[in-house]
């Protein structure tokens, strides 16, 4: 009887692999390693609290022992290569935590540093904000399972976020690279203004998010919305061309300029401008992104003009769209 079970399972999951026409257009997950340089922790090691922020000159911190409080600053420089600017604060206490522990640290059935509550706010170069995501958990140690491959160390749980990054859950922790150098410690009787010029750390954080709601190509009862100049629909009978302007409906992009009240419809008579970075690739191929906005007279529905990079092949290429790093489903495009 059980070997006719699995049988019978078996024959039923090559049935659903064999004819599930959405296999292999799931969406890729959502990993974003954030860049950070000027990284600063300002370690509690006085109780004077009116000399906090206070001497100009860059400070070395009183070696602490475990418990301490202290407070991580840094400037985001990129996210996932792309430049962008922002800033990642800590707010952590040491926690030294090993199974054979030397005198004042904890002992413990794992290894791990401190015990800390992240917020990576993240903007454009050109300083528009695009939201924050939040975390807390442990830091050092290894990372937990089924966290990124490029994570080495870090076991933080992603609880929240705003903006672009609403309600977004996930994990997060640090990537190891030949890039890195170790944060600089600081009194935090150190002035944090002077924290770029008397300089610090650099590192990479990599965070898994997974979002409340993702960007989506529309489909339509006759197809993918993907329309010519004219609002023709691009199809097998009528491809589009290398170098041709596309114009795809979109949902799930996110917050616009000036904005709207979140569930409202976008208005008729001003154009708002999709707040956060959006990129279209095909066949792995950066395209131009013309226009990215709010369509008029439809809530959470978008219009995004992209020009299709010169020298794609005729056939069947792969648009993947996405929206403040976060990616839609892979599609499907005829080109001639």
């Amino acid at each position: 009887m059980i070997g006719r079970l699995e049988t019978l399972t078996r024959t039923v999951l090559l049935v659903a692999v064999c004819f599930d026409p959405a296999l292999g257009q799931e969406p890729p997950p959502a990993i974003l390693e954030i860049d950070v340089e000027n990284t600063v922790q300002y370690i509690q090691d006085i109780s004077d609290v009116s000399r906090f922020g206070t001497d100009p000159n860059p400070t070395t911190a009183v070696a602490g022992r475990n418990f301490r409080p202290f407070l991580v600053l840094g400037d985001i420089v990129a996210v996932n290569g792309q430049p962008a600017t922002g800033t990642v604060s800590f707010n952590a206490r040491q926690v030294m935590l090993a199974a054979s522990p030397t005198p004042g640290q904890g002992i413990a059935d794992i290894v791990r540093g401190n015990a800390n509550e992240q917020t990576f706010e993240i903007q454009t170069v050109d300083g528009a904000p695009i939201g924050s995501i939040m975390a807390s958990g442990l830091g050092a140690g290894t990372a937990p399972p089924g966290a990124p491959m490029g994570t080495a160390q870090g076991n933080n749980a992603i609880f929240g976020g705003t903006g672009a990054f609403l309600g977004a859950r996930g994990q997060a922790g640090r990537a190891v690279t030949a890039q890195d150098i170790a944060d600089r410690q600081a009194s935090m009787s150190e002035d944090p203004a002077n924290r770029r010029k008397n300089g610090g750390g650099r590192e990479r954080f990599v965070l898994h998010v997974i979002p409340m709601a993702r960007p989506e190509i529309v489909t339509t009862s006759s197809g993918l919305a993907l329309f010519h100049a004219d609002f023709s629909p691009v199809t097998s009978a009528k491809p589009a061309k290398p170098g041709e302007i596309v114009i795809l409906k979109a949902t799930g992009l996110g917050p616009t300029r000036p904005g709207v009240d979140p569930g409202q419809r976008f208005p008729l008579d001003a154009l708002q401008e999709v707040n956060s970075p959006v990129n279209v690739t095909v066949n792995g191929r950066a395209a131009d992104v013309i226009n990215k906005m709010g369509w008029p007279g439809l809530a959470d529905t978008y219009r995004v003009d992209f020009r299709l990079p010169d020298g794609i092949a005729s056939g069947i290429a792969v648009i993947q769209l996405s929206a403040a790093w976060i990616p839609a489903s892979p599609v499907n495009i005829s080109i001639q």
